[in-house]
């Protein structure tokens, strides 16, 4: 290397350490004999973006997970033996690490590797014959989709809608990495349950991946049949089509409307439409299986309506959110008793005792305070009662059942033992604390901007 590309090299190894301190932090698990090197080549590229930090120990990684809630990490995969199972087996057990995005670096099956991480949050998978190309194109769609992977929590108390709008290359390695984004955004949100992530996702791969194929490159019905019952791959038929310059510079348009009540999706493709008014379902062949052909009738199935543009090259459709529920209850309350509570019933009264928080599986309960209403609690705020049950004090206000509600009762000394085994979730309960203290604050400055103005 010539004195002058090395000067070039340190002034840009000096600048990334300047502002690494003010980027979005990775927690990277990979080990220097594996794919760090891959990794840390790939990263570099985004060091406006991205910070990443590296973990060669398995505990230290897990310890900075449950400490920070990263929105995102990368974990090769390709690392063999103890290390990487404890990491799974640690993140499936724990609910509230559920949150923080997977990307993945892998060497095998991926069916094989999908079940074995199965109810993980994963990004995106990606062999390590293809991490070179692949990971910085995930790195692009998390940068610039970062208003539905980060904040999460504060759009869901703010906004009344989240709307967005993505463009796509004509490419089916993006199909899958949006589909986790969007399915993983919504469940994470308490917007649907497992169930329904699983559908949803179905309905989006499906419609990405024939705007991609059947769209924008064309590719009938019988074509494709003849390629699969001659031992091809979809995927290397869709490839072999973007050969054509024209094919590839093809776009999928998808766009989304994120709700309280439901979510409406949209896709779009450059190609020439269908006659959707005659569509029938090319699934079966005389009561037979076909070998594809099956993504418009499952998606009609798993969504609560679907409907085409007049030129059959746009396709929309919407699903319904639950309304008052959780959709996972984590592990370390499973066992506890449930409490179900009539509407109007009282579950605590303002003055009273603090022995117990509740743990809110599903309802919505009223907080009213000198007889006045102040605030509504649901599913998405997780505990009720926290604030006094820590701090040793009375109840500040009565709580009332604003619908048929169930709640999880915790003790103080079963809360401490819950603590004592996993220290983080005191963490996340200051988190919770602090972002009530907040709301109160905002509700105090309305109130007395209201009065002010009267």
């Amino acid at each position: 290397i010539s004195p002058q590309r090395l000067q070039i090299i340190r002034l840009s190894h000096r600048e990334y350490k300047s502002i690494q301190g003010l980027l979005m932090k990775i927690p990277v698990f990979a080990k220097k004999d594996s794919g760090r090197t891959l990794i840390e080549e790939c990263i570099y590229k985004f060091k406006h973006d991205f910070n990443p930090i590296y973990f060669d120990n398995p505990k230290s990684f897990l310890q900075y997970l449950k400490f920070e809630l990263p929105e995102f990490n990368i974990i090769d995969f390709t690392i063999r033996g103890k290390e990487v199972n404890s990491i799974v087996s640690t993140i499936k057990k724990d609910t509230w690490l559920h949150a923080g995005g997977i990307i993945g670096l892998h060497k095998e099956n991926e069916r094989e590797l999908l079940h074995r991480i199965h109810t993980m949050n994963i990004i995106s998978l990606i062999h390590e014959n293809e991490f070179s190309s692949g990971l910085p194109r995930v790195l692009k769609i998390v940068k610039n989709n970062s208003h539905i992977l980060f904040h999460r929590d504060l759009q869901r108390k703010l906004l009344a809608q989240v709307t967005g709008s993505l463009t796509m290359d004509n490419d089916p390695f993006e199909v899958r990495t949006y589909a986790n984004l969007v399915t993983n955004y919504l469940f994470n949100a308490n917007y649907i349950n497992h169930d329904q992530r699983e559908r949803l996702h179905v309905a989006l791969f499906e419609m990405l991946m024939n705007a991609v194929e059947h769209g924008n490159c064309e590719i009938s019905f019988e074509e494709k049949t003849a390629w699969l019952e001659n031992g091809g791959d979809s995927i290397e038929l869709i490839r072999k089509m973007n050969r054509n310059p024209s094919v590839k510079r093809k776009k999928v348009y998808f766009s989304y409307s994120i709700r309280q009540a439901d979510s409406t999706f949209t896709i779009r493709d450059e190609g020439k439409g269908f006659d959707w008014h005659t569509y029938t379902d090319w699934s079966t062949d005389g009561g037979t299986p076909a070998l594809h052909g099956h993504g418009i009738k499952m998606t009609e199935i798993y969504t609560d309506s679907l409907w085409y543009n007049d030129k059959g090259n746009e396709v929309s459709f919407k699903i319904q959110h639950m309304k008052n529920e959780s959709n996972l209850i984590p592990r370390v309350f499973e066992g506890h008793e449930e409490n179900t509570f009539r509407k109007n019933q009282v579950i605590f009264r303002e003055g009273e005792e603090s022995n117990y928080l509740y743990y809110i599986v599903s309802g919505e309960l009223n907080i009213i305070s000198r007889g006045k209403q102040i605030s509504i609690l649901t599913p998405k705020d997780i505990f009720l009662g926290e604030m006094s049950f820590l701090l040793s004090n009375r109840r500040s206000a009565t709580v009332k059942a604003g619908s048929k509600c169930v709640l999880i009762k915790v003790s103080k000394d079963q809360f401490l033992d819950m603590i004592k085994n996993n220290p983080h979730y005191g963490i996340l309960l200051a988190r919770l604390i602090a972002q009530r203290l907040t709301r109160l604050h905002e509700f105090t400055n309305q109130l007395q901007s209201t009065t002010t103005s009267a």
